[in-house]
């Protein structure tokens, strides 16, 4: 997999000057335009979209600061069809307009192109299994907040701290399946992993009966999902767990995650201020 995203990072240099399929991108990496930009912002801490404008204004900066092109010709060239365009995309990565950097010789920002390497690390032991759900619901309360990567959400906890003691336990009684009890349940809206993207979440209950009134309902489709479980200090083994699966999990196995809610159970651990976490992933097999 590692030598497909080398392939996908070098065809990516072969066409700063011209248009990127993400569909080619996916075909050559061998999985889904979906998961290909979900495991590359895993991996890379950032859209895929966002390092090829940072790829495409770093070569174009080299070109500004060379004086050979008019800024219209070099903006056409690297697809923007106006130089105002092109001058909003150049300032957003470098902090400085391509006129301006032109005339003073501005320091500019570059970003190098990614290679993706190996390395095998023996401290982690992921604990998984693969589960067939039929469909069913969550239901709680949602509210939508940003990504937080690591720490505490303090949009997620005024959300929890917001539920009445009344309604907590209403939720908690729709409980009739697997994951138990009541839970977390992330639904992202974008292809995205960068923190402070929009995500809907719930805490909520899986159930499989209707929604009471009051309380906020997800319809979720069959099929397969990856439940893997970890226990340290809490949040922070989450947000561990949560990176190796996508960084580790997903490369090394033959599936790929599908659109659908990740759901999170978390209880206390036996050992003092530690908590043991069972996440479970949405998959479809490649």
């Amino acid at each position: 997999m590692l030598d497909r995203l080398n392939q996908v990072m070098e065809h990516i240099d072969s066409r700063l000057d011209g248009h990127v399929d993400p569909a080619e991108l996916a075909r050559i990496a061998l999985t889904s335009e979906y998961h290909l930009r979900r495991l590359f912002s895993a991996l890379a801490g950032m859209p895929l979209s966002e390092y090829l404008r940072r790829r495409r204004m770093t070569v174009a900066g080299a070109e500004v600061l060379a004086g050979e092109r008019t800024l219209l010709d070099i903006a056409v060239r690297y697809g923007y069809g106006s130089a105002e365009a092109f001058g909003r995309a150049f300032r957003s990565v470098h902090g400085v307009g391509p006129g301006e950097a032109r005339r003073t010789g501005a320091a500019l920002t570059a970003q190098p192109r990614l290679s993706f390497r190996l390395t095998v690390e023996g401290s982690t032991t992921m604990r998984y299994r693969i589960v067939e759900k039929q469909e069913f619901r969550v239901v709680g309360r949602r509210a939508r907040v940003p990504l937080v990567h690591l720490g505490e959400n303090p949009h997620i906890a005024a959300l929890i701290r917001s539920i009445d003691p009344e309604t907590l336990r209403r939720i908690a009684g729709l409980s009739d399946q697997q994951p138990a009890g009541v839970l977390s349940a992330v639904v992202h809206l974008a292809d995205s992993r960068e923190e402070g993207v929009e995500l809907d979440y719930y805490h909520a209950a899986v159930t499989s009966a209707p929604a009471p009134e009051g309380l906020d309902a997800l319809a979720v489709g069959a099929g397969t999902w990856a439940v893997f479980e970890n226990t340290g200090p809490y949040p922070q083994a989450l947000q561990y767990l949560w990176r190796d699966v996508f960084t580790q999990w997903f490369p090394s196995n033959p599936y790929a995650s599908r659109p659908g809610p990740e759901l999170l159970t978390v209880r206390p651990a036996p050992v003092e201020g530690e908590m043991t976490a069972e996440l479970w992933i949405p998959v479809e097999r490649r």
